[in-house]
């Protein structure tokens, strides 16, 4: 660590053995920034730029995330996950562009209006990214300590001990040794070590709204559990709204309170996620559910979905983007986009859904 980092580890350890709390308290930086947010998406496309033309990677997408919840996004890989998570920070890189929609974050309006200084400090200080690899949020030249003086002095913090003694405490609350971590370089810390300074760095500066992509990849179980069972305490101790993704199932009914399902760009159920994964009514999401591996029983009750997932270049034009999959498939999902159907507390995207509950209206 840099010298001024060091100096300013040594005085935030003093002031927190004088306060009597070893990591000092949260949010002592900056006053406190409010409550959970309310996210709405809204017709939102995503395309990218391919010889083929610009194609969609998100299509038309609307979703609600209700203030203080955590909300699951889960489907096959190229689905759309990440780039919808990134639209949600307006940080879709080129050649991918955001075409439409609109992403409206209570106390921010909308993040797609936002640009230049007015976008990097929503940025950390009211919307937090946990990258997929923790190693991406970090740099392999700089101690973590380091990394988050510069975090602070981007975002105008005045009082960097304050934020420091904020961020040994965070990482303290994860159970990690704040100052050896602090003090402490990328390459000696373990994956589920940097999951948690990735975790750390996106909420020091409080921020409400927290996107995890993909936070339990390439962690061992035993990990894995432990940075679920973070993830929810400090969603809870926080104030949080949180978004989780990821394309374990397993990992959306340890955590999440509701639950969308994605294909092709298009999220095709959306609901509260006992009641998506209980009753599942799109018959993506039913395929998906046969298809996880059961650990009594017969193995062979699991059945792979037939077909490939379908990438930029052959994804449809028109029609229901599931349709060469789908045992349900009717002539309208040729030619129409599915309408959206309530099911209960669920929405589904499904044509043979709304003409079976047209037959029994």
């Amino acid at each position: 660590m840099t010298m001024n980092a060091t100096r300013l580890l040594r005085r935030s350890r003093a002031e927190s053995a004088s306060s009597g709390s070893p990591g000092g308290t949260a949010g002592a930086h900056r006053p406190d920034p409010g409550p959970p947010p309310g996210v709405r998406v809204r017709d939102l496309t995503v395309v990218y730029k391919t010889p083929l033309g610009e194609l969609p990677a998100v299509g038309g997408v609307s979703l609600t995330i209700a203030p203080g919840t955590i909300t699951g996004i889960v489907g096959e890989s190229g689905s759309g996950k990440s780039t919808l998570a990134l639209s949600l920070l307006n940080a879709v890189q080129p050649p991918g562009r955001i075409a439409g929609g609109s992403v409206e974050v209570d106390g921010l309006g909308d993040v797609l209006r936002l640009a230049g200084d007015e976008l990097r400090h929503a940025r950390g200080r009211r919307l937090g990214y946990v990258f997929q690899a923790a190693q991406n949020s970090l740099n392999p030249l700089k101690t973590v300590g380091k990394q988050v003086l510069d975090l602070g002095r981007s975002h105008g913090v005045d009082d960097l001990p304050a934020l420091v003694r904020d961020a040994r405490g965070l990482l303290e609350r994860m159970g990690l040794d704040g100052a050896r971590v602090l003090d402490s370089h990328q390459h000696e810390l373990s994956g589920g070590m940097r999951q948690r300074v990735g975790i750390m760095l996106a909420l020091v500066l409080n921020a409400r709204l927290a996107i995890l992509d993909e936070p339990t990849t390439a962690l061992d179980m035993i990990t894995q559990a432990t940075i679920l069972r973070i993830v929810r305490e400090v969603h809870k101790e926080r104030g949080l709204t949180t978004l989780m993704i990821t394309h374990d199932i397993g990992v959306a009914a340890e955590v999440t309170d509701r639950l969308a399902v994605m294909y092709g760009g298009r999220v095709v159920e959306h609901g509260p996620t006992m009641d998506v994964l209980g009753a599942p009514a799109h018959p993506y999401t039913q395929g998906l559910i046969r298809a996880i591996p059961r650990l009594s029983g017969d193995p062979a009750q699991a059945r792979a979905l037939p077909g490939r997932p379908p990438t930029l270049g052959t994804l449809p034009a028109r029609g229901c983007v599931f349709r060469e999959r789908c045992p349900l498939r009717m002539e309208i999902c040729e030619t129409t986009e599915p309408p959206r159907v309530a099911v209960e507390e669920k929405t589904v995207a499904c044509h043979a859904v709304a003409a079976g509950r047209e037959e029994r209206a």
